[in-house]
Order: structure tokens, then C-alpha cells, then sequence
């Protein structure tokens, strides 16, 4: 395994630890979510330089463009949580009493 696959799969690794152990406000949450499509991307994008697979050479792109749908979707539930319940803290977001 060289360098450069155990700092992809380190940061990945690392990103959802935060995701599953630091789960108090949703902001932390979707920045965890944010590095693991980060290093996802980075990973996508050197993979088919080493292979020479010229074909594999879209999937950055649309990692890229799912990413900034996922973040602005985020970031929208983000400003609506934090107007309807104050803050954003995970706890307070309870789907039964919807």
C-alpha cells in the first residue's frame, strides 16, 4: 500500500469516526460528511491516473457534483432546523414530534 492510499483511507476513516463519536451539533455532522466525500474525491480522481483507464475519468466529476448537492441540501436542513428549533444542536431534532 503506498503513502498516498493510507492518507485517503486514513482520512476517510478518520472523518466518520468524527461522524459517529462527535455527534452533537449538526454542523460537525455534515462537516465529517464533507471530508469523507472530500477524500472520496481525491481518491476517484487519482485512481484512474494510475490505472491509465481514461473511461474512469467522469466519476470525479459527478462525486463532485452529488457532493455540492449533498452540502447545499445540508446546509438548507441546517438553517431550517436552527429557525424552527433554535439551535442545531442534535438532540433537539426528534422526528416523533414532528
Amino acid at each position: 500500500m503506498s503513502l498516498t492510499h493510507l492518507s485517503f483511507y486514513s482520512a476517510f476513516a478518520l472523518s466518520s469516526l468524527g461522524l459517529a463519536f462527535h455527534r452533537t451539533h449538526l454542523i460537525s455532522a455534515l462537516l465529517c460528511l464533507e471530508s469523507m466525500m472530500l477524500s472520496m474525491y481525491i481518491a476517484l480522481s487519482i485512481w484512474p491516473i494510475e490505472n491509465q483507464a481514461p473511461s474512469f475519468t467522469l466519476m470525479p466529476m459527478l462525486m463532485l457534483t452529488f457532493s455540492a448537492c449533498e452540502a447545499g441540501t445540508g446546509l438548507a436542513m441546517l438553517v431550517a432546523s436552527t429557525r424552527t428549533h433554535g439551535s442545531d444542536h442534535l438532540h433537539n431534532l426528534n422526528l416523533l414530534q414532528c
